[in-house]
């Protein structure tokens, strides 16, 4: 089995836009796709796993949500990478702790996870969980991965919050991170 390092897309690996809808607003954040490029490098599945309240919401269609990680997938290309796999829960939040679990599949649910080991045959105990929310980090915990939180997106702005195991600025700082700490 595989290890992977889950990615959330929205301010981890893709700049921050609240409820994101059209493909042109799509933007890597620097450094996303050398981390990517390095982590697959090092034998890692990276998967992305996002919570897509836009479709529950009624602001975007299955179809529209394919064209904006089309638009992910094309600049990771034209970076010279790409991922292991998309997985989004499309549910819209019915209340707002980002530790309670309203479904398995929406973050911090641990669906997403647990869905693409199984496809994949992924290694979740090796595995990390990379993001710049609770919920993302608790759906790390829940699936039984180690976790780094990301001061990217909504990051910077989590305080007194400490379940995640790091904390790092950036994707490509999680990406060394986790290559030296499974290299040693």
């Amino acid at each position: 089995m595989k290890p992977a390092v889950f990615l959330d897309r929205d301010g981890t690996l893709i700049g921050l836009v609240h409820h994101l809808t059209d493909p042109g607003d799509v933007r890597l954040i620097d450094g996303a796709a050398s981390a990517v490029t390095a982590l697959r490098a090092a034998g890692y599945a990276v998967v992305i796993v996002t919570n897509q309240s836009v479709i529950g919401r009624g602001k975007l269609t299955e179809a529209g949500l394919e064209k904006v990680h089309a638009e992910m997938a094309r600049q990771l290309a034209e970076a010279g990478t790409g991922t292991d796999g998309v997985y989004f829960c499309p549910l819209k939040p019915v209340q707002k702790d980002p530790t309670v679990i309203e479904d398995p599949m929406r973050k911090p649910g641990p669906g997403m996870l647990l869905e693409a080991a199984e496809k994949q045959s992924l290694n979740l105990a090796d595995s990390w969980m990379v993001g710049d929310t609770v919920s993302d980090i608790e759906a790390g915990r829940n699936a039984g991965c180690r976790t780094i939180l990301v001061e990217t997106g909504y990051g910077a702005g989590v305080d007194g919050y400490k379940g995640y195991d790091h904390r790092v600025a950036t994707l490509a700082e999680a990406a060394t991170l986790i290559l030296n700490k499974d290299m040693t």
